[in-house]
């Protein structure tokens, strides 16, 4: 099935926040883990400590940029997705969810950015 030309946007952005985590010393564990409660845009490591990105990008600041453009509901999503990998673990092991914004070609890292009690 052909990509659309948004889909194909957010693939560039989702491959240069990659590029930029791995730079900052983190592996990439899985890459786009869909699931029936929603999906993971990045699975990583950092240390022992698995890390779930989700990565948002606007070309412009208006409506609050790319930051603001992940609702309650997303955010539930991605918890529920989040909750849903670690179904595959005996032992659960330390994580925590970040997003990773592109404002204008400017990337951010906000870690911890989603909190929950998983």
């Amino acid at each position: 099935m052909p990509r659309t030309e948004l889909q194909e946007i957010g693939q560039d952005g989702e491959d240069r926040a990659l590029d930029y985590l791995q730079q900052q010393g983190l592996r990439l564990v899985e890459r786009n883990f869909l699931c029936k409660v929603g999906e993971l845009d990045l699975v990583m490591r950092e240390g022992e400590r698995l890390v779930f990105i989700e990565v948002r990008e606007r070309n412009s600041p208006l409506y609050g940029g790319a930051a603001a453009s992940i609702s309650p509901a997303k955010q539930r999503r991605i918890v529920r997705a989040a909750k849903f990998y670690l179904l595959r673990f005996t032992k659960m092991p330390p994580c925590r969810i970040d997003v990773v914004t592109i404002d204008g070609g400017h990337i951010n890292w906000l870690r911890d950015a989603i909190i929950d009690q998983m």
